[in-house]
C-alpha cells in the first residue's frame, strides 16, 4: 500500500469524522431550538412534573452542558433515555428496529446491484436490438417511479387484491414487498449506469486489441469490459444505500415495518427529542461510512483513478 493511497484513506477518514461531527451538532441544536419542552404535550403533567421530569434527563443544564454531555455519552455508543418509550434506552429501540431495516436494506441493493449489472451488460451487449430498447424502455419508466408510489400500488394490487403477501412487514412474508419497492428505482439506475459503462469500455482500444488477438468473446467480456465498466456503479453504491434508508422511512410505514423508518415518523409524534437525534445522527454515519466504503473500493478497483 503506498504513502500516497494511505494520505487519501487519511483525509477521507478526516473528511467523514467531521462530517459526522457537524450532523450531531446540528441535529443537536436544532432540536433544542424547538422552544416547548419534550413533556409539554402531556396535558395530565403540572409544571412541578415536567420540572423533575427535564432535571432526570438533563434538559435543565444550559445548552452548550447538554451538548457536550452528549458528545462524551456518543462515544460510548449511548444516545440517551427515550423520552416517549419510558424505562427503554434509544440505542436499544435503534437496534431492535434496526433488524428489519437492515434485512430491508440489504436485501434491496443487493437485488439492485446484481440485476442492474446484469441488466446493464446484457444491453449494452444486445445495443440497438429489441432486447436493449426492452430494457431502456422499462428503466426509464422505473427512474421515473418514487419507491412510495411502487409500494402503494403494490400494496393495493398484491397485498389487499390479490392477497398474495400479507398487508404488514412484521407478518411472515411481509418484508417481501417493501425490498422489491425499494430495489425498482436502484436497480434501474444501476442498469442505465453499468449500459452507459460497458458501452465505453467496449470501445476501448485494449478491447478491440483483445478481439484481434482472438480471444474468446466470454473472457474479453468477463475479465477486460466487465471489470472496468464496474466503476460507476461501485461509486452509486454509497449513494444508492443512502437513496434505500431513507426512501424506507416512508416505505416501512406504508406496509408497518417495525423498523427505524416507523420508529424515527413515531417519535417524531410524541415529541421523542431524544430518539429523533439518535436515529438521525445513526442513519446519517451510516450512510457517511457506506459512501467512505464506497470511494475506497472504486480506487482499489481502478488504480488509475487520481487520489484527491
Amino acid at each position: 500500500m503506498s504513502s500516497r493511497f494511505l494520505l487519501y484513506l487519511l483525509k477521507r477518514f478526516g473528511m467523514a469524522i467531521f462530517t459526522i461531527f457537524l450532523v450531531i451538532a446540528l441535529t443537536f441544536f436544532i432540536m433544542h431550538a424547538i422552544p416547548a419542552s419534550p413533556f409539554s404535550a402531556e396535558k395530565a403533567l403540572n409544571d412541578a412534573t415536567i420540572r423533575a421530569l427535564e432535571a432526570k434527563y438533563g434538559f435543565d443544564k444550559p445548552v452548550i452542558v447538554q451538548f457536550f454531555n452528549y458528545l462524551g455519552n456518543l462515544f460510548h455508543l449511548d444516545f440517551g433515555l427515550s423520552t416517549a418509550w419510558v424505562g427503554k434506552t434509544v440505542s436499544e429501540l435503534i437496534g431492535d428496529a434496526f433488524g428489519y431495516s437492515a434485512t430491508i436494506g440489504l436485501s434491496a441493493a443487493i437485488i439492485a446491484l446484481t440485476l442492474g449489472v446484469v441488466l446493464g451488460a446484457f444491453a449494452a451487449l444486445t445495443r440497438g436490438r429489441w432486447p436493449d430498447k426492452i430494457i431502456q424502455v422499462v428503466t426509464t419508466a422505473l427512474v421515473s417511479m418514487p419507491s412510495f408510489v411502487v409500494a402503494t400500488l403494490f400494496l393495493l394490487i398484491f397485498a389487499l387484491r390479490l392477497r398474495w403477501f400479507p398487508t404488514m412487514g412484521s407478518q411472515p412474508g411481509g418484508l417481501v414487498l417493501p425490498i422489491i419497492s425499494l430495489s425498482l428505482y436502484p436497480m434501474a439506475y444501476t442498469t442505465r449506469l453499468e449500459r452507459s459503462a460497458m458501452l465505453d469500455v467496449l470501445g476501448q482500444d485494449y478491447v478491440r486489441t483483445a478481439r484481434a488477438k482472438g480471444l474468446p468473446r466470454p473472457k474479453i467480456i468477463y475479465k477486460h469490459a466487465l471489470k472496468n465498466a464496474l466503476g460507476p456503479v461501485v461509486t452509486y453504491a454509497g449513494p444508492m444505500m443512502a437513496y434505500i434508508l431513507t426512501g424506507s422511512m416512508v416505505v416501512e410505514n406504508i406496509f408497518a415495518v417495525p423498523g427505524l423508518g416507523r420508529l424515527f415518523v413515531n417519535s417524531m409524534m410524541r415529541t421523542d427529542y431524544m430518539m429523533i437525534m439518535g436515529v438521525t445522527i445513526f442513519l446519517a454515519t451510516l450512510i457517511i461510512s457506506l459512501n467512505l466504503l464506497s470511494d475506497i473500493l472504486y480506487k482499489l478497483l481502478d488504480p488509475r483513478i487520481d487520489l484527491r
